[in-house]
């Protein structure tokens, strides 16, 4: 490593636009590579610890705190398995939140379509609590918290009083559950079911039209952000980079690989 060669804290601070105790904070949880000192105690940066708080600033914006610094470190420790894996679970997220705006998307329009309220089926389906949040992947307790809010309104068992959710509450469980992930606070929330309680269901499309933008502006990040990714193994985790090669070059479809496109 030659001088010419070495980056200062703060001259990997500017680059990523943070400052010098952030850039600290990254190496301490593992985020960039191991890091050399001078004789007199300095950090000895090069253009490797740089690409890697570049990859792991772009990953933050699609995966978030939560999966960063597991893709990161995996990569650091070579395993490229556990990072993908990491990437992958995210991509499944986005994948069912999507599907289910679609779901819900499609009953509103359905809704709205109609020129008379929906009738209720002769045998409608009913869901006790733990089935229906089971149905859109939440909590029970959250039901509960919800329904004290009174954004639900659950019926009850005529002899057992246990909690039923019908198909109405159900479309109200669904849209609740995409509008907080939004982050709409209680009042909206409730004007929106009140519009759809109303049968103008307009409101209610908005507002989940918006969070499917939302959805794909994330998946889009992620898109983004896996360009830095494929780049820093690619370029500075050898060993990694030789398996990818030797994945891609055995793919049967006989595409070109990433490498080639750099």
């Amino acid at each position: 490593m030659t001088l010419r060669n070495v980056l200062r804290t703060i001259d990997l601070a500017r680059a990523a636009e943070i400052s010098v105790q952030q850039v600290r904070n990254y190496e301490a949880l593992g985020l960039l590579p191991q890091v050399s000192r001078s004789k007199s105690g300095y950090r000895l940066y090069t253009q490797h610890h740089l690409a890697a708080l570049k990859t792991a600033r772009s990953l933050v914006g699609g995966y978030g705190w939560q999966r960063m610094p597991a893709i990161m470190q995996a990569l650091h420790r070579g395993d490229l398995g556990a990072a993908l894996a990491t990437i992958d679970t995210r991509h499944a997220e986005l994948a069912s939140k999507r599907l289910q705006v679609e779901q819900t998307l499609a009953a509103l329009r359905a809704l709205a379509a109609q020129s008379t309220p929906l009738q209720s089926s002769r045998h409608p389906q009913r869901f006790r609590v733990g089935e229906a949040a089971k149905q859109v992947g939440v909590r029970v307790s959250a039901l509960h918290f919800w329904e004290q809010q009174g954004l639900l309104r659950p019926l009850r068992d005529q002899y057992s009083r246990y909690r039923l959710y019908d198909e109405q509450q159900m479309r109200r469980l669904r849209v609740v559950v995409l509008l907080r992930e939004a982050g709409y606070d209680f009042t909206v929330i409730l004007s929106v079911l009140d519009e759809l309680a109303a049968g103008r269901p307009e409101q209610a499309i908005v507002a989940v039209e918006k969070r499917r933008e939302e959805l794909a502006r994330t998946s889009w990040v992620c898109i983004e952000a896996l360009t830095f990714f494929q780049r820093y193994v690619l370029l500075y985790t050898t060993r990694l980079a030789r398996l990818v090669r030797g994945i891609v070059g055995a793919s049967p479809c006989g595409c070109p690989g990433p490498f080639n496109l750099l």
